[in-house]
């Protein structure tokens, strides 16, 4: 009798890594990666002049503090989220010393001299949640912006969409944005 043997059936592979090879191309080339792009927010030059280390007088320093517990404190009063903008808007705008010409603030004693003097300290907790955070420095960039288009509007008539290089660049010396932010750290 004749004795048959079955050869194990074999798949040739050779192809297979070229296949492959296409198939990561393929999705190389087609997948699109997005990119977050985070808060556009431009960093201070170094500055090592003496106006950069010179001593803020406390009149001209408001102080923006959050917790742990997602409270806000401005100087010794606990605020809410909606009362920042309004504090922040009469803290810049106070015109403190009377020379300020474009100024709308009470000349309340106990704020800012002058919009370029004034200095906004933002200091938080590190358990502070990002989302609470960046909802503090929302409400203090609304409050420069609420200000520059009051002031554009007054000097040149326009919108801050419609001002020149040069104009937006007097906008913004007029009522610089000077946030200086401090992270609390934790003792436990």
């Amino acid at each position: 009798m004749k004795s048959f043997r079955r050869h194990a059936a074999s798949v040739n592979a050779g192809s297979m890594a070229d296949i492959a090879f296409l198939l990561l191309i393929f999705f190389l080339v087609t997948t699109t990666i997005s990119a977050d792009k985070g808060i556009l927010r431009q960093l201070p030059a170094i500055c090592d002049t003496e106006d950069c280390i010179a001593d803020i007088t406390e009149r001209n320093l408001l102080r923006i503090s959050m917790n742990a517990q997602q409270q806000i404190m401005i100087e010794n009063d606990i605020v809410k989220l909606t009362e920042v903008q309004t504090l922040v808007e009469a803290f810049i705008d106070n015109n403190g010393n009377n020379v300020c010409t474009y100024c709308e603030g009470a000349q309340s004693s106990e704020l800012s001299d002058h919009p370029k003097k004034a200095v906004i300290s933002l200091s938080h907790d590190a358990m502070t949640k990002y989302d609470f955070f960046i909802s503090v420095q929302d409400e203090i960039t609304q409050a420069y912006y609420n200000l520059r288009m009051r002031y554009a509007k007054q000097v040149f008539n326009k919108t801050p969409q419609a001002l020149t290089k040069e104009e937006l660049n007097e906008v913004k010396k007029a009522f610089p944005f000077i946030v200086s932010e401090i992270m609390v750290k934790r003792t436990n």
